[in-house]
């Protein structure tokens, strides 16, 4: 038998501490993070710094990536990064029928090491990635066009958080229970009572299939990817075909890892797709598959949830993000806040606004009255001054991830009048970017009184592209808020208001449509960012996600409780 490089004891002598803290976090949901998000706290201490992360990258270039794995029976690739470069990695493509066999063989033992072993094991791998922080901040950067310091920190330290939030949970949530009640005791009066042994394990459901997306592989993919590998599931990783690369890494570094530490790395394994090849939906149906992870387009969550049947299926899917802008006492802040939450990354965030909803006669602010036209008017000012230098604006905006963006982008004219039009954005570095600001459009909601169901403003226009809904009062604005997050989702809505009651009134259209709020951001907080231990991600309460990240409902049901009894 082979002695493990690590042990179990040693990985909890190291990482429980950690595991402990986040617990605590999750507690009380105060600020906590284990992983810098400033790029220069790594390479100082040993780890590798930017220039190492750079050469890693540099050195999988035009390679095949290694990953020895089951059933690999061809090799497949073909990423172009949005910046231009084509990165010429190929992957191994994997036979299903040998993959998932070798995958559920993996699984008894790493059942039976328990919540805390699997936690510490977790911890360990999440460690090693964020190590390497900076090689995976240039494969998200590559793959999903985001600029190179959002890649950093939500491809690398915040993605970390949401793992290690994600097994914290896990664990808290297994453990809920007592492995033994060593002596189970019934009086029965005058007679001997009745006595039993009970044990109780956390048993996994089977294979956790895990879908990437393309705008956040690392983000979305690792709350279930860590959830279901800490309750015990093997998970097979089936990234997005034009950003596997960031999940490619993540599999090959907690293959390496459980192999350290004595298990099966099978556990865990990619499945990269050729193209055209729609894997996605056979994956989802096979009967070893129990848990499927999804990020993506309504249509195939839908599908999934409607199909996938044998399957424990979480899903994000599109939603309508809405802002409610009654009054504020910061007009500034507010400007200001509205335009970097519209400009961060193209949009092309799950948790980008995109209805804002102003009364015709205008609001209350602490610079005087001001009209809907001035709103609209200043806000465009506002993005305007933000991205003026186009140095500046391509570190914000990142690059446009996919062609269905920019077509979106291009159509987005002639669904309103154009309040702030978009405009290209040479990037310095790369040349063949394709960079571009936000558009800004008006809309009256007067106009669709009599057909809502034809209103551009209800429907998910993904990318750089905001409505500005002109509507008769702050009450109509709160019924169409209302409306859109029952039909449509939203993962975020926002509001600004100096009025008590309608505050009032907007929290309870949130609590009732289930929706998560942010009232009055004008600061360094927006309403399109959330912090892992503290803010949930989705709600599940509504069209835009039937989960949430990451609350106990998110893990719960990746793994069942089997009891053994045994007379005493």
């Amino acid at each position: 038998m082979v002695t493990p490089a690590l042990t179990v004891r040693q990985l909890a002598d190291q990482h429980g501490p950690t595991l402990d803290k986040a617990l605590e976090a999750l507690r009380t949901r105060e600020y906590w993070s284990p992983h810098p998000e400033h790029p220069k706290a790594y390479g100082a201490d040993g780890t590798p710094g930017a220039a190492e992360g750079k050469a890693a990258f540099d050195a999988l270039l035009g390679t095949r990536f290694p990953l020895e794995q089951p059933g690999t029976d061809d090799w497949t690739g073909g990423e172009t990064s949005p910046y231009g470069v084509e990165l010429g990695i190929t992957y191994p493509h994997a036979d299903a029928d040998v993959l998932l066999p070798a995958m559920r063989d993996a699984m008894p033992a790493w059942r039976d090491a328990g919540p805390k072993a699997r936690a510490v094991v977790c911890l360990e791998i999440l460690a090693r990635i964020n190590a390497r922080s900076h090689e995976f901040a240039h494969a998200v950067m590559h793959t999903s066009g985001q600029a190179y310091p959002m890649a950093f920190q939500a491809g690398g330290p915040h993605a970390q958080d949401r793992g290690l939030e994600a097994v914290a949970t896990a664990y808290a949530e297994q453990t809920r229970t007592p492995a033994t009640a060593v002596r189970w005791t019934k009086p029965q009066g005058k007679r001997d009572p009745l006595e039993l042994t009970k044990e109780f394990t956390a048993v996994p459901r089977g294979v956790a299939l895990v879908i990437g997306c393309n705008t956040f592989p690392t983000w979305n993919g690792y709350p279930g990817l860590f959830a279901s590998l800490a309750t015990g599931n093997a998970v097979l990783v089936k990234p997005h075909p034009r950003a596997v690369l960031p999940l490619a890494l993540t599999v090959r570094t907690a293959r390496e890892t459980l192999a350290e530490a004595g298990f099966d790395p099978d556990l865990i394994a990619l499945a990269a797709e050729r193209e055209g090849e729609g894997v996605a939906r056979s994956l989802a149906l096979r009967p070893e598959v129990r848990v499927i992870d999804y990020t993506g387009s309504t249509a195939f969550g839908d599908w999934l949830e409607a199909n996938a049947r044998q399957a424990q299926v979480f899903t994000e899917k599109a939603g309508v993000n809405t802002v409610v802008v009654d009054s504020t006492d910061d007009y500034r802040g507010m400007l200001a806040n509205l335009a970097f939450s519209l400009s961060l990354y193209s949009g092309q965030m799950c948790t980008t606004p995109q209805n804002l909803l102003v009364p015709r006669d205008g609001i209350r602010t602490d610079a005087g009255h001001k009209s809907y036209d001035e709103v609209v008017a200043d806000l465009a000012a506002a993005v305007d001054a933000l991205l003026g230098d186009d140095a500046r604006a391509a570190a914000l905006l990142g690059a446009l991830v996919n062609p269905g963006v920019v077509e979106r982008l291009d159509a987005a004219p002639g669904l309103g009048e154009v309040a702030l039009a978009s405009r290209p954005v040479p990037h310095p570095e790369f040349p063949d970017a394709t960079v571009r600001t936000p558009a800004l459009l008006t809309l009256d909601a007067a106009r669709y009184a009599d057909a809502p169901q034809d209103a551009p403003y209800l429907s998910e226009c993904f990318g750089p592209v905001s409505f500005a809904v002109a509507v008769d009062s702050t009450a109509d604005a709160v019924e169409l808020l209302r409306r859109t997050v029952r039909e449509r989702g939203a993962m975020t809505v926002g509001a600004y208001t100096t009025d008590p009651e309608t505050a009032r009134l907007i929290e309870e259209a949130c609590l009732e449509e289930c929706a998560q709020l942010s009232l009055n951001l004008t600061g360094g907080v927006y309403v399109n960012q959330t912090a892992a231990f503290s803010d949930f991600h989705g709600s599940g309460g509504n069209p835009a996600a039937n989960a949430a990240l990451c609350d106990a409902a998110f893990v719960a049901n990746r793994f069942r409780m089997v009891e053994v009894r045994r007379q005493a």
